[in-house]
């Protein structure tokens, strides 16, 4: 599977899912470049998933207009230490057989 780690995550995180193609928004050219562009972009190079630390994002954006999946991590702060440990819920989801559109809130918890 074909994910991108938003900047706003350590990309140490993605030795986290192993078995994936795992990019950061730094690795692809796209810093700076706004939440709405920065879906269609992941569509038009074939992601499935966005992980990402803004928790606004699932509130800005019209999920039913792109077929991606967006897992906001929910934790105190978004240092590799702490989110490393939302990685494993993360993996449970995507071993699944299809994901569901729009946003995933994965908390601590």
């Amino acid at each position: 599977m074909k994910l991108l780690l938003d900047e706003n995550l350590p990309k140490r995180l993605k030795q986290d899912f192993p078995g994936h193609e795992v990019f950061t928004v730094r690795d692809k050219g796209w810093n700076g470049v706004k939440n709405g562009e920065l879906l269609k972009l992941m569509v038009a190079d074939e992601f499935q998933a966005l992980l990402t630390f803004d928790k606004n994002l699932q509130h800005q954006q019209n999920f039913k207009k792109y077929t991606l999946t967006v897992f906001v991590l929910n934790a105190p702060i978004n240092t590799y230490a702490v989110l490393t440990n939302l990685s494993g819920k993360v993996r449970q989801k995507l071993s699944q057989d299809s994901l569901p559109i729009g946003p995933i809130i994965t908390s601590l918890a």
